[in-house]
């Protein structure tokens, strides 16, 4: 996926802006102060100490590239009405077995399951945006069937 195919909710960005500065600043001690207990340990031929701190060293500094690319080209959630479903939104959703499910939709940086956080490509996010509250979708599951939902709720 493209850098500049990204949405952010404000919490995302906020999340990931977090991050970097951990990453630039305390990770960064952290990994410096491995560096230099493992140099001295002596020859750096076949120090496994050393080769697992560069090893933490490479991948911090890949993280912080990417947290980079991602804040730097990744659009914001719009804040458009909350009467339509947009990135950004909590929706209230009944099945067509009357179950009752809640769900943000976020970018696809910020997909939670554990927190009901679906992308906007999933099957279910995909089928909901841009539709009101009172609606009934139709979204075909990766396994090949086909759910309804109908939108009882859209908060922000």
């Amino acid at each position: 996926m493209d850098a500049s195919d990204i949405v952010l909710t404000a919490e995302g960005r906020k999340k990931l802006a977090d991050e970097l500065a951990w990453r630039e600043g305390e990770k960064q001690q952290e990994i410096i102060e491995h560096l230099k207990e493992a140099r001295a340990f002596g020859d750096l031929s076949e120090n496994a100490e050393y080769d697992a701190a560069k090893e933490e060293e490479a991948k911090n500094a890949s993280r912080i590239a990417e947290i980079r690319a991602i804040l730097a080209k990744a659009t914001d959630a719009s804040a458009d009405s909350a009467l339509i479903v947009s990135i950004g939104s909590t929706v209230g959703l009944v099945d067509g077995d009357g179950v009752a499910t809640e769900v943000t939709i976020v970018g696809t940086t910020e997909t939670n399951s554990l927190e009901r956080k679906i992308s906007n490509e999933s099957p279910v996010g995909r089928a909901v945006i841009g539709h009101a509250e009172g609606e009934t979708v139709v979204c075909i599951t990766p396994a090949g069937k086909q759910r309804t939902y109908t939108i009882t709720k859209i908060t922000r």
